[in-house]
C-alpha cells in the first residue's frame, strides 16, 4: 500500500471557480479516487490562497474586510467543488497560524543558509489605487514578441518570463491606470546558489514530465537563475515577516507552503504526525497544477523545500489551458462558464467524464468541444454504459441474479484482464486511454446484449433461466464497467450499488462477479444532454467584455448583468439637472424603528451637510461607514419619511436585498466635487 499526498494548485480568493479551473480540480479528484479505489493511502488536500495586493484592494472595493472577504469565497468554492463531486480531505486557508508558523520555519532556514539579500527595487505602482502591484496585477505588450494583453511575469504565447517593467504600455488590471515607477527594498532569495540541486532534480528521474523537464532547461537553466523576489512592502495583506517590520511574504511565498499548513490541520483533526507526511520517505507527495505556474512549482518550491530539509514532490503533474471551441474562453460568447452556472443547467457527472476522456499524460490543452460534449455524452455514457443497466434490470427484478454466473463466451474473463492496463492508465494520468479502454469493454458487453436479445426472451416462459443469465452477465459487465469508471463518476458507482445491492468499494470488485444476489427496481441514472441546456448555459454566461487590458479586472468571473430592462430613456438636458457629488459619510447611526434604512450625515465640503436616509441596513455596519466616500445625488428633492427628512440618495449598484454596494470614487476625490 502506497502512502500518497495529493495537492492541486490553491484558487485565489478573489474569482469564483469556472470551467478552465476544473479541469485541475477534477483531474486531481479523479487521481486520488482511483488511488483509494486500489486500496492505496492516499490523502488530498488544498486550500484558498488568500494574500495579496488583489485581495485588499477588492475588499476595499467592497467595503468589507479582507477577512470578510476571503470567508465569503471559500464559501463559494467549496460548494462549487461539492457540486462537481470534488473530494478534499482537508479544505484550509493560507491566512491560518498553522501557514504563518511553517512559513517562519522556512524563512529562518532560508536565513541561516544565507540565502536571503536586500535589494531596492523599481516596482510598477498604481497611483489610484495607491498601492505596488504584482506581477499578475499588470498587463500590457510583451517585450519579446509583441503579443498583446500578457501578464506582467510571463507571456502566454511565446513563453517568456520577465519583470513587469519591461512590459510595453502597461497598466493596472484594477484601475486600468498607468502605473508609476517606485522604489522600495524587497527581499530576495538567491536561488542560483542551488543551481546544481535544481537541474539534477528537474532534469534526472520522473519528477517532471519529459515536456516540462525540457522547457524549464531551455527556459531557465541555460543561464544564471533571477534571484527570487520574496517580499512587498506595505500596504499588503498577508503575513508580516518577522525580522523585517512592515513588509511581507509575497503571496508566492506562503501560497506552496500552505499545502504543509493544509496537511496540518488534516494531521491535527486525525491523529496523525505531520512529519510522517512532509518529512519521511514513505510518503508520495504529488502536486496537480497549470502550465502557467510551473516555474513557481518545479524552481522555486523545490529550492525553499531543500534548504528547509522538508520532503520533496515524487512528482509535479502539469496539465495545460481550457480551450472553447478551438478558442479562448470568452465571457462574450458566453464561454467563459462559472462552475455554478454549469451546474443550474447540467448533471456535473458528464463534465467529469468529458474532461477525463480528454486528459492525458502530457502538457496539452484540452478543447470542450459543445458538439462533440453532446454527442459523446449520449453515446458512451447513456447510449453505451447506462443502457446496459436499464436493458436488463427491469427482466430480473423478481428472480435477481442468477445463482452461478452463466457462460458468457470469456466476456467478463477479458474485461477482468483489461482492468491491468486500465488500471495503469488511471495511475500515469493519462484519462483518455483508460476511457477508451473501459469504453472497448461496454461495445462489447452492449454486442452481447444485441445477440442475445432478452426482450425477445421476457416472451417465452420456456426462456426464464435463459433470459435470467443473460440478464445476469449484462448486468455484471455494466457493474465492471462502473467499477472501472468509479474514480470518473461516483454518483454511478453508487446508483449501481443501489441496483445490485452491493456497495463498490475496491477495484478488485471488478475481478469477480455477483451472482444470487437480488435487482432493486431500475430507476434512470442518466438523461440524455439536450443542445438546447447547453445553449441555455452558453446564453447565461454571456456578457460584453472589454477588448482592451486597461478593462481588465483581476476577478476573472464578475457576477452576471442583470436582466432588468432599462427603466426608460431621458434626455441630455433631463439628465443634465442631476447634481451627482462626491460626500464624505461623517456620521452614521441605525434606525432602530426600520427594517432597511441607516441614518448617514454626508459632507460635501466645508459645512455642507445632507441628511440621508439610505436602505443599506444588514448589509453595511455603521461603524465602517463613517470616513468613507460615496457618490449622492445632492439636488434631490427633500423627502418626509417617519424617521425624519432625507435630503439626497446615495448611489449603489447590485440586485437588492442582501446584495447592494455602494459606489466610490477613486483615492483624490474630494468631498463635493461633481460627478461628470
Amino acid at each position: 500500500m502506497r502512502q500518497i499526498l495529493v495537492t492541486s494548485a490553491l484558487p485565489y480568493a478573489n474569482g469564483h471557480i469556472h470551467l478552465g479551473h476544473l479541469v485541475e480540480y477534477l483531474q486531481t479528484d479523479i487521481w486520488v479516487r482511483f488511488q483509494k479505489l486500489v486500496g492505496n493511502r492516499c490523502v488530498y488536500v488544498c486550500a484558498d490562497d488568500t494574500h495579496g495586493t488583489a485581495i485588499m484592494i477588492s475588499a476595499t472595493q467592497q467595503g468589507i474586510t479582507e477577512e470578510e472577504l476571503i470567508a465569503r469565497m471559500q464559501k463559494a468554492h467549496m460548494a462549487d467543488f461539492a457540486g462537481f463531486d470534488i473530494e478534499f480531505d482537508n479544505y484550509g486557508s493560507t491566512n491560518s497560524p498553522e501557514n504563518r508558523e511553517y512559513c517562519a520555519e522556512i524563512w529562518s532556514a532560508l536565513r541561516r543558509a544565507g540565502l536571503v539579500v536586500e535589494k531596492e527595487v523599481t516596482q510598477l505602482y498604481d497611483p489610484v489605487a495607491g498601492t505596488f502591484l504584482a506581477d499578475r496585477q499588470v498587463k500590457g505588450t510583451c517585450p519579446k514578441c509583441g503579443a498583446a494583453n500578457q501578464y506582467g511575469d510571463n507571456c502566454d504565447k511565446c513563453g517568456a518570463t520577465y519583470s513587469p517593467s519591461e512590459l510595453k504600455n502597461p497598466v493596472s488590471a484594477f484601475t486600468g491606470a498607468t502605473p508609476e515607477n517606485r522604489s522600495a527594498n524587497h527581499l530576495f532569495v538567491n536561488i542560483e546558489r542551488l543551481r546544481d540541486f535544481l537541474t539534477e532534480w528537474t532534469q534526472k528521474g520522473d519528477h517532471l514530465q519529459p515536456e516540462v523537464a525540457n522547457y524549464l532547461a531551455g527556459h531557465f537553466l541555460h543561464e544564471p537563475l533571477r534571484d527570487w523576489d520574496v517580499s512587498r512592502p506595505a500596504p499588503y495583506f498577508g503575513f508580516e515577516i518577522p525580522d523585517s517590520p512592515g513588509n511581507y511574504w509575497y503571496v508566492w511565498f506562503d501560497a506552496p507552503i500552505g499545502y504543509m499548513a493544509s496537511t496540518r490541520q488534516w494531521c491535527d483533526r486525525h491523529g496523525e504526525n505531520f512529519d510522517d507526511w512532509w518529512r519521511s520517505d514513505k510518503t508520495e507527495i504529488h502536486h496537480f497544477l497549470g502550465k502557467d505556474i510551473t516555474y513557481f512549482h518545479t524552481l522555486f518550491w523545490p529550492a525553499m523545500l531543500k534548504t528547509a530539509k522538508i520532503s520533496l514532490p515524487k512528482k509535479v503533474h502539469i496539465h495545460g489551458f481550457l480551450t472553447v471551441g478551438g478558442e479562448k474562453m470568452s465571457k462574450s460568447k458566453g464561454t467563459f462558464v462559472r462552475a455554478a452556472t454549469y451546474l443550474e443547467h447540467l448533471n456535473p457527472a458528464y463534465l467529469r467524464y468529458y474532461y477525463a476522456s480528454k486528459l492525458t499524460a502530457r502538457v496539452d490543452d484540452l478543447d470542450l468541444n459543445l458538439d462533440e460534449f453532446v454527442a459523446k455524452i449520449n453515446s458512451d455514457l447513456v447510449g453505451k454504459v447506462v443502457n446496459l443497466a436499464s436493458r436488463a434490470a427491469k427482466f430480473v427484478k423478481k428472480t435477481g441474479l442468477s445463482a452461478a454466473y452463466p457462460d458468457d463466451g470469456g466476456l467478463f474473463r477479458q474485461a477482468a484482464a483489461d482492468g491491468r492496463t486500465i488500471a495503469e492508465a488511471y495511475d500515469e494520468c493519462d484519462f483518455n486511454r483508460a476511457m477508451r479502454q473501459i469504453m472497448a469493454v461496454a461495445d462489447r458487453a452492449n454486442q452481447y446484449v444485441e445477440h442475445a436479445q432478452p426482450w425477445t426472451l421476457r416472451a417465452d416462459a420456456a426462456q426464464a433461466q435463459r433470459l435470467q443469465d443473460v440478464c445476469t452477465v449484462a448486468l455484471n459487465l455494466f457493474r465492471q464497467i462502473v467499477v472501472y469508471l468509479a474514480p470518473v463518476l461516483p454518483r454511478l458507482a453508487d446508483q449501481t450499488a443501489e441496483l445490485l445491492n452491493r456497495p463498490i468499494r475496491h477495484w478488485d470488485e471488478s475481478q469477480e462477479p455477483l451472482v444470487g444476489t437480488p435487482v432493486s427496481k431500475f430507476t434512470h441514472m442518466m438523461k440524455r444532454v439536450e443542445p438546447k441546456q447547453v445553449d441555455a448555459m452558453i446564453a447565461a454566461s454571456a456578457e460584453p467584455e472589454a477588448d482592451n487590458a486597461a478593462a481588465a479586472t483581476f476577478d476573472d468571473s464578475p457576477e452576471p448583468l442583470a436582466d432588468e430592462p432599462l427603466t426608460g430613456v431621458c434626455t441630455f438636458d433631463e439628465f443634465a439637472k442631476v447634481d451627482l457629488r462626491v460626500a464624505r459619510i461623517v456620521a452614521a447611526e441605525d434606525v432602530p424603528e426600520a427594517t432597511k434604512l441607516l441614518h448617514l450625515t454626508l459632507s460635501l465640503g466645508g459645512e455642507k451637510r445632507l441628511s440621508v436616509f439610505a436602505g443599506i441596513k444588514g448589509v453595511y455596519e455603521p461603524e465602517s461607514l463613517v470616513g468613507r466616500l460615496v457618490i449622492c445625488v445632492a439636488n434631490l428633492a427633500p423627502r418626509k419619511m417617519k424617521f425624519g427628512t432625507s435630503e439626497g440618495m446615495i448611489a449603489a449598484a447590485g440586485a437588492g436585498g442582501k446584495e447592494i454596494y455602494l459606489l466610490s470614487p477613486d483615492e483624490g476625490a474630494k468631498p463635493g466635487q461633481r460627478v461628470h
